[in-house]
């Protein structure tokens, strides 16, 4: 987590899938490459909010990979298929597809472990991993409501550009989220809208992608706490089969660091609007 030495806004730039760091642990205990674990990963994102601090908003980047531990999704969502005594209890969508807290598969559907762990190892990375994240991204939002009045989570992840193919062309750029209004008001998600389209891409709203547990958890825009879900064709910056940077990727980064200096602006207006003094 980074906060600016002058928090302009209540603004927050949050990359929870863009975690690189493959523990020996893990690998001893799945039989895919690191490069088969990484389709899963947003790689790259936690760059392209770098600058944010110096814009007047804040960061926070994971550590750890989505497939130890997705922080986009809630303590609860236990894959039964993935963790040893864990009741059968109705399930949603995502975990009966393998992408719960502690993921089963990565793209393509892939099969990380080949046997269910204990509900211990389930815990623990919970604990280790999980809960100080959200420990850390509660407290960031509960101080920016309380300097600022309000806080707007933009939460970015990269979406694969096969997961796109059953719109047909031409394919989204950008997706944004906001569960259908439900985690952020509609002048918080235009803003993002225009700050996105300002760079030529073609965007589309809550489809197929309308936010996961980050915006349902803390969307509260009747509170002043706006939480967007920003997904990134891949296709735009990086070769996904090798995970490498495209020739046009530092032209990218320089485009979205544009979008994350506006909107880091707009919060500040916001807050101006409001009559709240930035501290």
């Amino acid at each position: 987590m980074t906060k600016p030495r002058n928090w302009a806004s209540g603004v927050i730039f949050a990359s929870p899938h863009s975690g690189s760091i493959y523990p020996d642990w893990f690998m001893a205990g799945t039989r895919l490459s690191q490069e088969v674990v990484r389709s899963s990963e947003d790689a790259f994102v936690d760059r392209f909010i770098e600058d944010a601090p110096e814009y007047g908003a804040a960061t926070i980047r994971a550590q750890v990979p989505r497939c130890i531990v997705d922080l986009n999704r809630g303590a609860d969502e236990i894959d039964p298929l993935v963790v040893r005594g864990v009741p059968r209890h109705p399930l949603n969508q995502r975990t009966l597809a393998g992408l719960g807290v502690i993921p089963r598969v990565v793209s393509q559907g892939r099969t990380i472990h080949d046997r269910p762990m204990d509900r211990h190892e389930a815990d623990r990375r919970i604990n280790s991993y999980w809960r100080p994240y959200h420990h850390t991204l509660s407290a960031l939002i509960a101080e920016a409501r309380a300097r600022f009045g309000q806080a707007i989570l933009i939460d970015m992840h990269s979406m694969p550009a096969d997961a796109l193919s059953h719109l047909g062309d031409p394919r989204p750029d950008i997706v944004l989220g906001n569960r259908h209004g439900l985690s952020a008001s509609a002048r918080v998600t235009e803003a993002v809208i225009q700050a996105t389209k300002e760079e030529g891409w073609k965007v589309r709203v809550n489809s197929p992608f309308s936010g996961a547990y980050i915006c349902s958890a803390y969307g509260r825009p009747g509170r002043n706490v706006h939480v967007v879900q920003l997904e990134i064709n891949r296709a735009l910056y990086m070769d996904e089969k090798t995970i490498t940077p495209l020739p046009q990727f530092d032209q990218f980064v320089t485009a979205i660091s544009r979008v994350v200096r506006n909107l880091a602006t707009f919060g500040s207006s916001i807050a101006a609007d409001s009559g709240i003094a930035a501290e």
